[in-house]
């Protein structure tokens, strides 16, 4: 059964539209932890800073995620999704359902 790039194309955009979504949110936690020893502990703002490590780490893995998604769209556009960018070969089936912004054949993800 060949790949509906309608579906794909919506399930693409949900997945690009969701992970900004959580960027969104997280903002404020992102934000510089203020030096104020009066209002906040050293435990505490050391707790704060391991939080806002933890917020940062995650929003640098979803821009990640949405280049590899937006770059998936980008291939649908040019009729080239489905296709390795490395070798050329067919991406499987199986591996574009579990993930969608796969750009690499199982060989060539190695």
């Amino acid at each position: 059964m060949p790949l509906d790039e309608d579906l794909v194309r919506q399930k693409l955009t949900a997945m690009k539209s969701e992970l900004e979504a959580y960027s969104d949110i997280s903002e404020e936690a992102r934000a510089p932890v203020t030096l104020d020893q009066q209002s906040v502990g050293r435990l505490s703002r050391m707790d704060a800073l391991q939080g806002q490590a933890m917020a940062q780490a995650s929003e640098r893995q979803r821009r990640a995620d949405i280049q590899k998604i937006s770059a998936a769209i980008h291939r649908l556009d040019a009729g080239e999704y489905g296709d390795c960018v490395e070798c050329g070969e067919e991406i499987a089936e199986k591996r574009l359902e579990v993930d969608p912004a796969a750009a690499f054949c199982i060989r060539c993800a190695r």
